[in-house]
């Protein structure tokens, strides 16, 4: 099996096209362009669809007190209209804006908590839904808010007289009108996906033609089948996406059924094989395998999803449209990336880390990725995104993939991921007993001639993982002695492991259930370094990692073993 992938000529494309976005976009912006999102006022809200995502009525009291917990940031207003607040990080403006928070108010369930809800959007309107334009605008937030005033129509129209009423239901019809034209120019990536699926909450929630219903649920169905992949994995090849998503999709076929009307076969199909996905990605202990932008997860958030999915057995073991590759047996569990980085256009979250893997049994994980600090300083996102913040082997101290760009490039396309492995080849190797695969990338060919190929294999019902990296020129040469020929092979260890000593070549390695392996290599003694897990719960936290440091001219392969005592 093998993936393509362009570079540098697709990421030039990637700057023609934001650029010819950004102007369409200040276009239909500009004066001559804003009678395009005025017209009829919906007469009520038809329905609120259900949101699946979880609340809390504690923050409902804390928003109440002008503390507004967002994007793990507390901003305390001190009486202060939120909205008027510029200095906060994006990410808690874009929470803001974006009204997710409306169903922490919703579960409250107080007629104080509706009276504040509905202050904050009366707030909302009158300073910012005058005037089109920035932050608060964006598409991707505008979709999500939406979303978000849909699905809690109840909460913010609890006790509303008729003036308020009208005055929401217009706003709600300027911003469904202005997302239906600006979606067309969105990037491709998870943010125009749920602009159509908050269109088509739209279409369905409010009173419209038959036509308008019809024509989202079209575009749905254009951009499922063109972003949710056949293994049900979605083209940014990030595990969160599928679980986001899923969050939106999942309420979006619910509301179609309660209107009586039939959803539309993809998105049927794509629930159907993203629940499965979501499985895939998931450890015993009900966190998500952190690659390519996965961070921190939360137990509940995915049983809630996971409640709506009737396949029976266990999760797929090969996602080869995603590029991801499933060992799993006696309670031990092995998620590798084997594939490609996703398009560039879809690839800022994404990671340097092909043929990286994890490691976990039960609940307890052994060997991760660093993962990223979803809401923390934009400082550690270079480094969380580099083939050393994996466990895969890295050459001569340089990334497999490239993230840093040009200023002036990086300020109108962001940090795509690029010139990355173009071919990836992976193969099953599956017997009796036995659960294994090899994969090769081609990450390194051009700036060092050398091929890196990984065999992983777990056997005797979980109780034997064991490793071959093998770093190699073209026809399987072994590589030149010529300086150019220095490997790392990385094992981060979670900072929940305690690390001891065995022998020259061992290690022993006790998670937190007290459950201990012992880890050897055939050719060298390992090295232990300090790391960095990114994706906890609270932040980063220390950690520490397993090195191998050699000459591939030297080691054309090294064999390491992971045994459970």
């Amino acid at each position: 099996m093998g993936f393509e992938r362009s570079g540098s000529p697709q990421l030039w494309a990637l700057v023609a096209s934001a650029a010819w976005r950004r102007l369409r976009g200040r276009l239909r912006l500009g004066p001559v362009y804003r009678w395009r999102f005025t017209g009829r006022t919906p007469e009520r809200v038809l329905i609120a669809p259900p949101d699946l995502r979880l609340a809390d009525p504690q923050i409902a009291n804390e928003i109440y007190h002008c503390r507004f917990p967002f994007a793990g940031t507390l901003v305390d207003t001190q009486g202060a209209s939120p909205f008027e607040i510029e200095t906060a990080s994006r990410q808690w403006l874009c929470a803001l804006h974006g009204f997710g928070w409306l169903r922490h108010m919703a579960a409250a369930e107080t007629d104080l908590a509706a009276a504040n809800a509905r202050a904050l959007v009366a707030d909302w309107m009158a300073l910012h839904g005058r005037r089109i334009g920035g932050l608060a605008w964006g598409a991707g937030v505008t979709a999500r808010r939406i979303i978000a005033w849909l699905q809690h129509s109840g909460v913010v129209l609890h006790g509303a007289d008729y003036a308020f009423y009208r005055v929401f239901l217009k706003s709600l019809a300027i911003q469904i009108r202005y997302l239906r034209t600006v979606a067309p120019e969105m990037p491709g990536d998870e943010e125009k996906l749920r602009a159509r699926i908050a269109l088509a909450f739209a279409a369905l929630s409010l009173p419209a033609a038959p036509a308008a219903l019809r024509n989202a649920s079209r575009q749905l169905s254009a951009e499922l089948d063109r972003q949710i992949l056949p293994d049900g994995g979605h083209i940014s090849r990030n595990p969160e996406a599928v679980l986001e998503l899923l969050a939106d999709l999942l309420p979006l076929r619910h509301t179609y059924s309660n209107q009586a009307e039939a959803p539309p076969e993809a998105l049927i199909g794509a629930v159907e094989r993203m629940l499965p996905a979501l499985r895939f990605f998931r450890h015993q202990d009900g966190t998500l395998a952190r690659f390519n932008g996965m961070g921190a997860t939360s137990h509940d958030r995915i049983a809630a999803i996971l409640r709506h999915d009737d396949t029976a057995g266990a999760p797929l073991l090969h996602a080869p449209h995603s590029g991801y590759e499933r060992l799993a047996m006696g309670g031990v569990t092995v998620i590798a990336d084997a594939g490609p980085p996703p398009a560039a256009e879809v690839s800022h979250q994404a990671q340097a880390g092909c043929l990286s893997f994890e490691l976990s049994s039960g609940r307890s994980h052994f060997v991760v990725n660093c993962g990223v600090d979803t809401f923390g300083a934009e400082d550690f996102r270079p480094l969380s995104r580099s083939t050393a913040a994996h466990s895969t082997a890295t050459l001569n101290d340089t990334s497999s993939a490239r993230f840093a760009l040009p200023h002036g490039v990086s300020a109108l396309i962001g940090t795509p991921l690029v010139d990355g492995p173009r071919q990836v080849a992976c193969r099953r190797l599956d017997s009796a007993g036995i659960q294994a695969f090899v994969a090769r990338h081609d990450g390194y060919v051009a700036r060092f001639g050398l091929y890196h190929e990984r065999e992983l294999s777990l056997s005797a019902n979980g109780e034997v993982l064991e490793g071959i990296d093998r770093v190699f020129r073209k026809g399987g040469e072994i590589a030149h002695a010529n300086g150019r020929d220095n490997v790392a092979v990385r094992f981060h260890l979670h900072p929940d492991v305690a690390l001891f000593e065995n022998n020259r070549h061992g290690l022993v390695l006790a998670g937190a259930d007290g459950e201990r392996w012992e880890f050897s290599c055939e050719e060298m003694a390992p090295q232990v370094e300090d790391s960095l897990f990114f994706a906890g719960i609270g932040g980063p936290r220390r950690s520490r990692q397993i090195v191998f440091s050699y000459r591939a001219s030297e080691h054309p392969e090294i064999h390491w073993r992971f045994l459970r005592l």
